[in-house]
């Protein structure tokens, strides 16, 4: 009885109109109480109230879904079967997963007696036989050394008294020397799966929203038809924030949490800057959480962003946008629950949010997010998805191939590209321009760092000598007296721009005055609060994008 009832509810998900919301409240009421027999059961029940918490039909569906996902964790049938239910990200379940080292430490600070090393891994255990004498004293290595205790009784011996394992562990990376990269490297290294047990706060997708995002009721019928990408790229959002520092911590933790309770992870996020946290309403329910990156993390040319797509304050999906000049190359993930909703809505109104925030005309997707590498994406025909949406393929072997598929489209209906078809076109970047008489690029932006490379080659043992040179070089022929007054964000980014105008920005020496403070000005932006000055001062230097990727 109660499978049926459950598969009642799942096809009346997303149907809105008339009668909607009392069919849906029924039959949510009778599966209040009811014993659901599987982990199945139970996690197709979770994923329907996730799917109603962000497009609900009134406010009385609402409070119904919000009361079973507050008690969730209680369950009695989630209790029984919490371990099949292990990484769903549900409530009262753990999550097993290779966290990164900034992951890690964020998940130790929050939850040291929740974070747990799992002690099964034989290769793991080997190589923190090899890393522990060097995160401990002299005399300690010493011993470790001599006596060459098993990996995690050497650890359960150091220790404090109530100091989990892997607390141990991330405090112990924390305080080697080296800087934060050094730090993450010899973690990575390792590879260690970790355990984060549940508790009242811990991560899960059960309590995850921004109680404080703009709510809208489900009215009509869901956005499903193909949009107009230009029509709606020239639909500005309704409106848009800065966080303070104290929400854009909170909005970061919702970040990394949608990341941690789905087994992944992201730099835009877990390097997220506090103090760049914007909120952008788009009207109807849709928003978006902007997360800068901290200077530190930030790419030499390209502006990150992370972003969160929220619906009614619950987290949908997610991306990040790496703009350069008028450019920007996406990446866009809707979460599994959510893809029978509005999946080419959501990504159009995501292109016009970055365009008018950040005035990217051209946009180009990465080819992992068209199935490189990534059989999620192939399953899924990622690649036709963004070709009907207007995207087209970059490269000339890429658009021999559509054509050849879309012939046999035409021929025969029924027609489906095999996956091996699929990931040969993915090897090729999409890109759609607002502007129809543009033609497509990408700007090539590893060639820089070949360039720098060629010139240091060049320089022999003397490499540290012409970096230290490129600073003053640079500041001589920008007009900068002095970094004074800098931030560590400004000096950061004046030190890795440096090389990049000595070594591989041709002919800047014969720019004019007026270029090369504008130049100045360009790099000091890039360490700045947030990337929005970068992005803008780098869009209105042309004669810096043509030097740097030869444009016209």
């Amino acid at each position: 009885m109660t499978t049926r009832i459950l598969s009642a509810l799942e096809r009346s998900r997303d149907h809105y109109g008339a009668g909607s919301a009392e069919a849906k409240l029924a039959l949510l009421r009778r599966l209040e109480r009811a014993e659901l027999r599987s982990a199945r059961a139970v996690s197709r029940l979770h994923e329907v109230l996730c799917f109603l918490r962000a497009y609900p039909d009134d406010a009385r569906l609402l409070a119904q879904v919000e009361r079973m996902l507050a008690r969730f964790a209680g369950r009695a049938d989630l209790k029984r079967q919490r371990e099949a239910l292990t990484d769903t990200g549900i409530a009262g379940t753990a999550i097993r997963y290779r966290f990164f080292w900034s992951t890690l430490r964020w998940l130790a600070r929050r939850w040291p007696d929740r974070i747990e090393i799992d002690r099964s891994e034989t290769e793991v255990a080997d190589k923190l036989s090899m890393a522990l004498p060097l995160l401990v004293t002299w005399a300690e290595a010493a011993a470790l050394k001599e006596l060459d205790p098993p990996a995690f009784a050497a650890i359960d011996r150091l220790r404090a008294r109530g100091e989990g394992d892997a607390a141990f562990f991330a405090r112990r990376i924390a305080a080697m020397p080296g800087d934060a990269f050094t730090r993450e490297a010899f973690h990575d290294a390792i590879e260690p799966t970790y355990e984060l047990k549940p508790g009242a706060d811990t991560p899960s997708r059960t309590r995850a929203k921004h109680a404080a995002a703009p709510m809208a009721y489900q009215r009509e019928p869901l956005r499903r038809a193909r949009p107009d990408l230009r029509e709606e790229l020239g639909r500005i959002y309704r409106a848009v924030r800065l966080a303070s520092a104290r929400e854009g911590e909170q909005l970061i933790e919702l970040a990394r949490s949608a990341m941690v309770t789905r087994s992944r992870d992201l730099d835009a996020f877990a390097y997220g800057n506090a103090r760049d946290v914007r909120l952008v309403d788009d009207g109807g329910g849709l928003g978006f959480v902007l997360i800068g990156v901290m200077p530190e993390r930030r790419a030499l040319v390209p502006a990150t962003c992370g972003y969160l797509i929220l619906h009614n304050g619950v987290p949908i999906g997610y991306g990040e946008a790496f703009v350069t000049g008028r450019s920007a190359t996406m990446t866009f993930n809707i979460f599994a629950t959510f893809r029978g909703g509005e999946a080419a809505y959501t990504f159009a109104r995501t292109l016009a949010m970055v365009r008018h925030m950040f005035g990217a005309e051209s946009f180009s997707l990465d080819q992992y997010q068209l199935g490189k590498c990534n059989d999620e994406a192939i399953a899924s025909g990622a690649w036709w998805f963004y070709y009907k949406l207007g995207f087209r393929p970059l490269t000339a072997d890429a658009r021999r191939l559509m054509r050849k598929e879309l012939a046999r489209m035409r021929a025969d209906p029924a027609h489906r590209s095999h996956a091996s078809t699929l990931r040969a076109l993915a090897e090729s970047h999409l890109v759609f321009d607002f502007d129809r008489s543009r033609a497509a690029s990408l700007p090539p932006v590893a060639e820089l760092g070949l360039r720098i490379g060629d010139g240091l080659a060049r320089a022999g043992s003397a490499r540290e000598l012409v970096l230290a040179q490129c600073i003053n070089t640079t500041m001589k022929l920008t007009g900068v007296r002095s970094l004074r007054g800098f931030s560590a964000g400004e000096r950061l980014a004046w030190e890795r721009w440096s090389p990049l105008v000595v070594l591989a920005l041709p002919g800047v020496s014969r720019w004019s005055l007026s270029d090369k403070r504008a130049l100045a000005r360009v790099i000091r932006a890039k360490g700045g609060r947030d990337e929005s000055e970068f992005i803008a001062r780098f869009a209105a230097h042309p004669k810096l994008e043509r030097a740097l990727f030869g444009r016209r």
